[in-house]
């Protein structure tokens, strides 16, 4: 636009779509908002400093939309709204024109925020600051919307759709899976553009994962608080806006480059079989509490877009420890989420979401409400209600923990088995009985409300805690480098038997940590449900005990690629893991477990078995003591099919499981011995592919201390 004069003529145009959208000739722009007075939609010039800026007051207005047409506007203008009204923080409005508002709608931004500029809507240091009024302009320091071709050559690109119940989930971030990815080409790393590398897409088909969820890539912002102590928010749960990717994940620039590469990235996953799953974050925004900065809703119309306290509206109602919670009562905010949801779909071709902090959508007034809107607006949407949701089923609020409680159609992080999983490899007192509930579905959490087993997404770590390598290897987290003495992140435990921290010279030491690692990321697939891996854990990443890397932006938190023989191990194994799965229909049923023999048979789909090989009695099940358990999983599904119409018959299995500090000798029950049982892991000496024999006294199976064994029965 260097040499082109600034187009100024302004016509009425239209109240829908919201956002900026180009026609080819031209662009309408149109923005919400119930309280202002008054709406100038303003244009920059990439060439010219910001002061140059031209300003068209949008004068149509149609249900509480103020739009405009602008002929000659194309792809690649920058554009903002500064907004007219009452400033009145005790009644819950902040206008304050004086600040440049960024476009809820704006499907790419250029720029960051600099914290250096005005862009408090309040004289920063003075009594009651927010009460009061600052005029200075921002617009040096705020990110401006760019005008968007949103033309893209999809060519065949389709989504994969995997069923539920063979999806395998990779979470990771953008930028740090490949940052120090030498095969990654070096401008590459670190993008979009680095993720659809081949060297990438082959790692991830080879490992076997079937969708990768990523960290947020909603444009976000970096923290005042932040900036101060020379940091970045790495993770991205601070968003600014809804529809544009971060152009900081972009190698090809920010004037709306960064959309088609998103989309590129995209398509060559789809190509690969993969499907793309975001993170997003709904249930805050970057503005923070009354004394955050003015950057976008706030200036817009506050109380349409925030929950405000009821009797003294100058303050935010807080959910999420973040300073705000949305209005999820007003439906332009719904629709704002809807039109998101919609846009990364249908434009972006993405799979499915996983919604931070989920439960703060579900409040309409307090309580969270399974009948709340925002479900019920999913459940009938045709495009949303057949993606994949997943939730994260909790927030910081009063009854907040909801783990269970989500509607049909949504799957859900479920914390429940993570905690199980971890305590009863640590050894607590308790647990066999949970452990047995977990890897079998959550019946207890979903089998009472119209859900199947993979409504159970199971992990046992994410991105918001110890890597998989430093939960064994750490007794207490180490975040000093957060500069918040190490007050952040959560208490962990689980390693106190496995040595002291510190001793890795210790081989024993060591060796007890590594099969620990294996017995976790084992179970994780061999239990009912979808498993999501953490990313980085399948190569042994360590972050030296940072279990909050929120803002370390660094090689703290980039991938490690540089693999000793240990590790390499460890990533063979895991992917032979991930491939037994694949191979093995009876750990992916789309239906619970019923505990009652097949037809035609005395053989139960699942028996709980003792290491006498007698099955669990209910006094077993009361034991405080027990820590060891098998469970028998029968191959022979007989009728059920898979979602792709393949029948899920396969071979029988039979899992052990030692969370004693001794080995225990497991015993056979005469219904189950036969000469062709195979020993296919073994997490104390690894895949082993031995067949047993029989003895006089049956089949006996040495299940080592801290261990894991999986027996198969092939199908003849």
């Amino acid at each position: 636009m260097a040499n082109r004069a600034m187009p100024t003529q302004l016509i009425p145009g239209k109240p829908f779509p919201l956002g900026a959208n180009w026609d080819g000739e031209g662009t309408n722009f149109a923005l919400y908002s119930e309280n202002a007075d008054k709406v100038d939609l303003c244009l920059f010039n990439p060439a010219n400093p910001p002061e140059q800026e031209v300003q068209l007051s949008l004068t149509e207005v149609t249900g509480y939309v103020w739009h405009g047409y602008v002929k000659g506007v194309h792809p690649g203008q920058l554009y903002g709204y500064r907004v007219h009204g009452p400033y009145e923080p005790e009644s819950g409005l902040r206008f304050n024109p004086s600040k440049l508002l960024m476009d809820p709608y704006a499907r790419a931004l250029s720029g960051r925020v600099n914290w250096e500029a005005p862009v408090f809507g309040y004289q920063t240091g003075s009594d009651e600051a927010d009460l009061s009024f600052d005029d200075r302009d921002d617009a040096e320091g705020v990110p401006r919307g760019v005008v968007v071709d949103t033309s893209f050559d999809w060519g065949e690109d389709r989504h994969p759709r995997i069923p539920w119940n063979r999806s395998i989930i990779y979470e990771t971030h953008v930028k740090g899976l490949t940052k120090k990815l030498d095969t990654v080409p070096e401008e590459l790393r670190g993008t979009y553009l680095g993720m659809a590398s081949e060297s990438v897409v082959r790692y991830l088909t080879t490992l076997g994962i079937t969708a990768v969820e990523l960290l947020p890539v909603h444009e976000f912002v970096d923290e005042h608080h932040l900036i101060q102590r020379s940091l970045k928010n790495y993770w991205g749960y601070n968003t600014l806006s809804f529809f544009a990717p971060t152009s900081r994940y972009s190698s090809s620039g920010d004037h709306g480059e960064q959309v088609n590469e998103f989309k590129q990235m995209v398509k060559t996953l789809h190509a690969a079989g993969i499907e793309v799953i975001l993170d997003v974050v709904y249930n805050h925004s970057c503005e923070g509490n009354e004394l955050g900065p003015t950057l976008s809703f706030r200036g817009i119309d506050n109380p349409t877009y925030y929950r405000l306290v009821a009797d003294n509206p100058r303050y935010y109602i807080d959910f999420t420890g973040t300073g705000n919670s949305p209005n999820m009562r007003h439906p332009q905010y719904l629709k704002l989420i809807m039109d998101s949801l919609r846009y990364w779909v249908q434009e972006m071709h993405v799979d499915g979401f996983r919604f931070d902090l989920a439960a703060t959508l579900a409040r309409e007034l307090h309580d969270v409400d399974r009948l709340s809107a925002f479900f019920d607006i999913i459940h009938q949407d045709p495009v949303i209600s057949r993606v994949k949701l997943i939730a994260e089923p909790w927030d910081i609020g009063e009854g907040g923990y909801q783990v269970g409680n989500f509607p049909v159609l949504w799957t859900e992080w479920n914390g429940a088995y993570r905690d199980t999983v971890r305590r009863f490899w640590r050894g607590d007192d308790d647990h066999v009985g949970l452990v047995a509930t977990r890897i079998s579905g959550s019946s207890d959490l979903y089998a009472l409300n119209g859900r199947r087993p993979y409504a159970s997404i199971n992990f046992v770590t994410a991105h918001d805690g110890f890597t998989l390598r430093d939960l064994v290897s750490y007794n207490t987290k180490h975040n000093e480098a957060n500069g918040e003495d190490n007050r952040d992140g959560a208490d962990e435990n689980f390693s106190w038997n496995c040595g002291v921290e510190g001793a890795t010279d210790d081989s024993a030491v060591n060796e007890l940590r590594h099969r620990q690692m294996r017995n976790l990321f084992a179970l994780l697939l061999l239990s009912q449900g979808v498993p999501m891996i953490h990313g980085g854990d399948e190569i042994g990443h360590t972050k030296n005990g940072n279990n909050n890397t929120y803002c370390q932006d660094n090689e703290l938190s980039w991938y490690d690629w540089s693999l000793d023989d240990s590790r390499k191990n460890f990533l063979e194994f895991a992917s032979q893991m991930v491939a037994f799965r694949h191979a093995n229909p009876v750990l992916r049923r789309r239906k619970f477990f019923i505990g009652r023999p097949i037809r035609g048979t005395e053989i139960k789909d699942i028996m709980w078995l003792r290491a006498d090989g007698e099955e669990m009695s209910d006094d077993d099940w009361e034991s405080s003591w027990l820590r060891c358990i098998g469970v028998f999983l029968s191959g022979d599904i007989a009728g059920e099919v898979d979602d792709t119409g393949e029948s899920a018959r396969g071979d029988t299995l039979l899992i052990l499981l030692n969370s004693y500090h001794e080995a225990i000798d497991f015993k056979l029950p005469d219904s189950l011995v036969s000469s062709h049982w195979v020993i296919a892991v073994d997490t104390s000496r690894g895949f082993l592919n031995k067949e047993l024999e029989r003895t006089d006294e049956g089949i006996l199976v040495q299940v080592g201390a801290h261990s894991l064994v999986v027996l198969s029965l092939p199908r003849v």
